[in-house]
């Protein structure tokens, strides 16, 4: 039964770090800002940042599986 969860937050913690990840990187394609009312090297450095951790956690909990 917690194959089941970790799968799930396997999936879940890995699309959302992907997602964040692609979309962090569009944005500072287009120059665009990441963040609205911050500066734009803190936003798309944290973004980034954690679009690997999210990405790095959902690895590791389908690992477990």
């Amino acid at each position: 039964m917690e194959s089941v969860t970790a799968g799930f937050a396997g999936t879940a913690f890995a699309l959302f770090g992907a997602a964040l990840l692609v979309w962090t990187g569009a944005r500072a394609i287009r120059r665009a800002p990441v963040a609205h009312g911050v500066s734009p090297v803190a936003s798309t450095t944290l973004a980034t940042f954690f679009g690997i951790v999210f990405l790095a956690v959902g690895v590791w909990c389908l690992i477990r599986v």
